[in-house]
C-alpha cells in the first residue's frame, strides 16, 4: 500500500491533521459554544474553580494530556490547591469537595461517560436534588463543551511538552 506524498496538514507524517486548524472556523464556532457555556455557568452561579474542575475531571477520564495540562495551570491560578487536585480523580472517596461540587461532578463524569450508561436515573435525580435547573444545564454544556475540545485534542494529537 502507497503512502500519499507528505504536503500541507500531512507535512509531518508522524503527526495527525490538525482539525482545529483545517477547519478552523468550525474550531472557532467550538470556542463561541465554549465561551457560551462558561457564561452560563457564571448565571448559574457556578464558581469558575469548579468550572475548571469539571474540565479537568472530564480530560482525566478522556485522557487528555493538553487540556489536562492548560486547566490544571488555571484552576491553579483561581486558586484551586494542590490537595483537591491530587484527589480529583478520587473525588467520591474524599471529603475535599462540596455537595454542590460533589453534584456537578458526578453529572459531569455521567456526560463524558455518555456512551457507557447514558446518564442515569442513579445520577441525574441526586443531582437534581442538589443543583437546580439553570446549574445541571451550565454543568451539562460545560461537559459537552470540554469532552469536545478533548476529541479534537486527541484526535490531532496535540503535543504536550515539559
Amino acid at each position: 500500500m502507497s503512502r500519499v506524498p507528505a504536503r500541507g496538514y500531512y507535512a509531518d507524517m508522524n503527526r495527525r491533521v490538525n482539525i482545529s486548524k483545517a477547519h478552523s472556523d468550525t474550531f472557532k464556532a467550538l470556542g463561541k459554544l465554549s465561551k457560551a457555556a462558561t457564561e452560563a455557568a457564571a448565571a448559574a452561579d457556578i464558581s469558575p474553580q469548579l468550572c475548571e474542575l469539571i474540565k479537568i475531571r472530564a480530560s482525566q477520564i478522556n485522557g487528555c494530556a493538553y487540556c489536562l495540562r492548560l486547566h490544571t495551570k488555571d484552576a491553579v491560578k483561581l486558586g484551586e490547591t494542590q490537595d483537591r487536585l491530587a484527589v480529583l480523580p478520587a473525588w467520591q472517596e474524599s471529603e475535599y469537595f462540596t455537595a454542590v461540587e460533589r453534584a456537578a461532578l458526578a453529572l459531569a463524569e455521567a456526560i463524558t461517560r455518555v456512551s457507557d450508561h447514558q446518564v442515569p436515573d442513579e445520577i441525574y435525580v441526586p443531582v437534581s436534588q442538589v443543583l437546580t435547573e439553570e446549574q445541571i444545564s451550565a454543568v451539562s454544556w460545560l461537559a459537552i463543551t470540554i469532552n469536545a475540545y478533548n476529541r479534537v485534542a486527541i484526535t490531532s494529537h496535540y503535543t504536550v511538552k515539559p
